[in-house]
């Protein structure tokens, strides 16, 4: 296996694996030699992911709500009984909010952002971060947004959960690198994920108006994005830290 996308050895935490972007990034890992410790809210689906996998890695599971401290806590104890070590983590658990301008937004929807899209991430990178540096290394990837590096009108909720996102990642790359842990996010353009079904989102008409916005008049496919991930996770791409990196087609040339 080419050492760029060799995980042997490794051991990785991936949230939200019951679809999108966590369940094919944990296919992708599988099949490249990562050991693999997966949550998600959705029980069913997670125990999918990971009966697919059983014959081509170790995988355990455990579903909750990100926005559980415990359950952020438990996931990282999982790794460590299960593995002994924890070398990756990526955030990737996130939701969406029905459309709406600013002054619509309600304390309901501010908060449930808040609690699944920032609380999540940083309360994953709490446990993530002391089983990392009892080992002395690791690589934490948190799931933004293009949302989260520009506004995003009429998703006014989501886009400050997905900037905090970014901050918390900058932040967590300066405070850690000198112990050898780095962090980075990703931030995709809109793909058509289960975060895209919510009313205003989930109709062909909607998703043509999305991908107009794009120099390449299209929505990112979900494996092109996990593809992204993978290169952002190889082992020898050691020295990427505090990188926010749009993955959009070319709106930011805009």
């Amino acid at each position: 296996m080419d050492p760029l996308l060799d995980f042997t050895g490794k051991t990785a935490l991936i949230t939200g694996a019951a679809s999108g972007f966590g369940k094919l990034l944990s296919e992708g890992l599988a099949n490249r030699g990562c050991k693999l410790v997966l949550s998600d809210i959705d029980a069913t689906g997670l125990q999918e992911t990971a009966t697919a996998l059983q014959e081509t890695t170790e995988v355990y599971t455990l579903s909750g709500d990100v926005s559980d401290e415990s359950h952020a806590a438990a996931l990282v104890n999982l790794a460590m009984d299960s593995f002994g070590q924890l070398d990756i983590a990526v955030n990737n658990a996130g939701i969406a909010h029905t459309p709406g301008p600013l002054h619509e937004m309600t304390e309901a929807i501010i908060d449930r952002q808040m609690a699944v899209n920032l609380k999540g991430v940083m309360f994953g990178m709490k446990y993530q971060l002391q089983a990392m540096l009892s080992k002395g290394e690791g690589h934490i990837l948190n799931v933004s947004s293009l949302a989260g590096l520009g506004g995003a009108p009429k998703g006014g909720a989501y886009a400050a959960a997905k900037h905090a996102v970014a901050g918390v990642t900058r932040t967590g790359a300066i405070e850690y690198g000198r112990r050898n842990i780095r962090v980075n996010a990703i931030c995709p353009f809109y793909s058509p994920t289960n975060i895209l079904n919510v009313d205003g989102y989930n109709t062909q008409e909607a998703r043509s108006q999305l991908a107009a916005g794009c120099p390449m008049k299209r929505l990112g496919e979900p494996q092109e994005i996990v593809n992204t991930m993978l290169l952002i996770l190889s082992p020898l791409n050691s020295y990427m830290n505090g990188q926010t990196i749009a993955v959009d087609g070319g709106v930011t040339a805009w």
